[in-house]
C-alpha cells in the first residue's frame, strides 16, 4: 500500500470517527436537555404522585392491590380536573397495567408522557406515567427537535466528510509528491546510474531528504570513477615494470648466453618498484579500512623532524634549496606511532624539495594552537582542542586550484604525467593522509601558482 493510501485513510478514518463521535454526544446532550425541559413543567405534580403511590405500596404490604381506590385521593382527583392522565405499570415482564385515570390512549402516555420509577429500598416495582395535553405538546416538540437534529446532523456529516475527503485526498497527494519524485531517482541509482539529480521542489522534510539522495548520488559517481582510475592506475603502475622484466627475460632466452649480474640489476629495481607498490597499496587499505595496527608510544616530534631533516638535507644541499626547522612551542611530545609519523613527514619533506625549484627554500615549523576551525582541502573537517600544527612550506611553483581537491586521492597527479623518476607513483599524499586520520589528526594543503605550497599536519596533544 503506498503512502498516500495510507495517510488518506488514517486521515479520512480520523474525519469521519470525529464526526460521529460528535453527532452522537450532540444528541445525548440535546437529548437529556429537551427531557428536563419537558419534566421540569409538571415536576411537582409527579414528584406527588410518585411519593402518594409509594406510600400505598408500603402501607400495603409491598402490594398494589386495591391501588384503584386512590381514585378518591385528592391529589388524583386534582390532576384529573387538569385533564391529566396517569397510567401505573407494573415491574414484570409483561409490563401490565396497574392503575390509569384519564382518557388518554396507553400507548400515547407511555409514548409522550412524563416517566417517573417508584422503588422501594432501591428496588423498582413499578413505573409511572403522567400526560396531559401541555406534557403532549411539549413531548412532541422535543422529539421533533431531536428528529430535524439528527436529520441536519445526518446530511452535514454526509456533506462534511465529502468535503474533508477531497481535500484529504489533495492534501495526501500533495504531500507526497515530492516523495514520489525521488522513486524515480532512487530506482536509476539502484541501476547503477549515479550522478542523477533528483528535483527539490520543497526547503522541508522532502526537500532535505532530495538533497541527501543527491550527494549521495555525487558521491556514489566520485567513487565509481575512483574505482574505475584505481583499476586503471595500478594496472598501468603494473605493466611497466612487469613488461621491462618479460623483455629483459626474452631477450635473455633469445641470445642463450648466460647473463651478466649486471643485466639482472634493472630488473632487480623493477622487482622492487613492485613490491612496494603492493605494500603501499596493502598499508592503504588498511589505514582506509582502520585496521592499521599502531604502535604508539610518546615521541618528541621535535627530534623526529629533526632527523627527517638531516636524512633530506644532501638533496637539498644538491639544489641548493635552504632547508630550514623551526618550533615555537615546548609542547612538541606526542603520543603517536612514531614509524608512520616518519614516512608522513618524510614523503611531504620529499615532496616539497623535488617540486622546489634549485636555489629555493623549505621550512618546517612546529607551533601549538588551543582551537582550530575546519578548512578547506582537508582530509578531515573537525575541530581539534589543543593540537601540534606542523607545517612544511617551500616557494615553489605552487598548485593549481583545481588539483587541491584530489590532491589526497591515491595515483593522483598534479600534472597527469606518468613519469616515474619526477612525479612517483601517486601514492604519498593518500598514505600520509590516511596516517594522519588514524592518529586522529588533520592535514591541509594551501597553495597557490607562483607562491609556493604548505602542507600543514595537525595532530592532538594527549597525555
Amino acid at each position: 500500500m503506498s503512502v498516500r493510501r495510507k495517510l488518506f485513510i488514517t486521515m479520512a478514518s480520523f474525519i469521519v470517527g470525529m464526526g460521529l463521535l460528535f453527532a452522537f454526544i450532540t444528541q445525548i446532550v440535546q437529548q437529556d436537555i429537551l427531557m428536563i425541559m419537558v419534566e421540569s413543567t409538571r415536576k411537582e405534580e409527579v414528584k406527588q404522585l410518585s411519593d402518594l403511590l409509594t406510600d400505598y405500596y408500603s402501607q400495603h404490604n409491598h402490594s398494589w392491590e386495591g391501588v384503584h381506590d386512590l381514585d378518591d385521593d385528592k391529589r388524583v382527583v386534582s390532576t384529573r380536573n387538569n385533564e391529566g392522565s396517569i397510567l401505573l405499570v407494573a415491574q414484570d415482564p409483561a409490563h401490565s397495567v396497574l392503575y390509569s385515570t384519564g382518557e388518554a390512549d396507553p400507548r400515547m402516555i407511555k409514548r409522550f408522557g412524563i416517566q417517573s420509577s417508584i422503588s422501594i429500598d432501591s428496588n423498582k416495582v413499578a413505573t409511572l406515567y403522567y400526560y396531559d395535553s401541555g406534557v403532549d405538546y411539549m413531548s412532541k416538540l422535543r422529539i421533533g427537535i431531536l428528529d430535524s437534529t439528527r436529520v441536519l446532523l445526518i446530511i452535514g456529516m454526509i456533506l462534511f466528510t465529502l468535503v474533508s475527503l477531497l481535500i484529504v485526498y489533495l492534501l495526501a497527494r500533495r504531500l507526497t509528491a515530492p516523495l514520489r519524485s525521488l522513486l524515480p531517482v532512487i530506482d536509476r541509482l539502484g541501476k547503477g546510474e549515479f550522478g542523477i539529480q533528483a528535483p527539490i521542489v520543497t526547503k522541508d522534510e522532502y526537500g532535505k531528504v532530495a538533497m541527501a539522495v543527491n550527494r549521495m548520488s555525487k558521491q556514489l559517481e566520485h567513487s565509481e570513477e575512483l574505482r574505475k582510475n584505481l583499476s586503471a592506475d595500478v594496472a598501468h603502475e603494473l605493466r611497466t615494470p612487469l613488461t621491462i622484466i618479460q623483455g629483459k627475460l626474452e631477450l635473455a632466452q633469445q641470445h642463450a648466453e648466460p647473463i651478466d649480474p649486471e643485466q639482472l640489476l634493472p630488473l632487480q629495481d623493477e622487482l622492487i618498484r613492485l613490491t612496494r607498490l603492493v605494500d603501499d597499496l596493502q598499508q592503504l587499505s588498511l589505514a582506509e579500512a582502520q585496521q592499521l595496527p599502531l604502535d604508539r608510544s610518546s615521541t618528541d616530534m621535535l627530534a623526529l623532524l629533526r632527523r627527517i631533516v638531516e636524512r633530506i638535507q644532501p638533496d637539498a644541499e644538491h639544489k641548493a634549496i635552504k632547508l630550514t626547522l623551526e618550533c615555537h612551542t615546548d609542547m612538541t611530545v606526542l603520543y603517536v606511532d612514531s614509524n608512520r609519523i616518519t614516512q608522513v613527514f618524510f614523503n611531504l619533506l620529499v615532496n616539497a624539495i623535488r617540486y622546489t625549484p634549485n636555489g629555493g627554500a623549505v621550512k618546517v615549523c612546529l607551533e601549538k594552537r588551543t582551537n582550530i576551525n575546519s578548512t578547506k582541502h582537508s582530509a578531515k573537517n573537525s575541530d581539534i582542542t589543543g593540537s601540534l600544527h606542523i607545517s612544511i612550506a617551500d616557494n615553489g611553483a605552487g598548485i593549481p586550484a583545481e588539483h587541491l581537491p584530489n590532491l589526497f586521492n591515491r595515483f593522483y597527479r598534479t600534472d597527469q604525467a606518468r613519469n616515474r623518476n619526477s612525479g612517483g607513483m601517486g601514492l604519498g599524499l593518500a598514505i600520509a593522509r590516511e596516517y594522519v586520520l588514524a592518529h586522529s589528526g588533520m592535514i591541509h594543503v594551501d597553495s597557490q601558482l607562483g607562491s609556493g605550497t604548505t602542507f600543514t599536519v595537525i595532530l592532538p596533544i594527549t597525555a
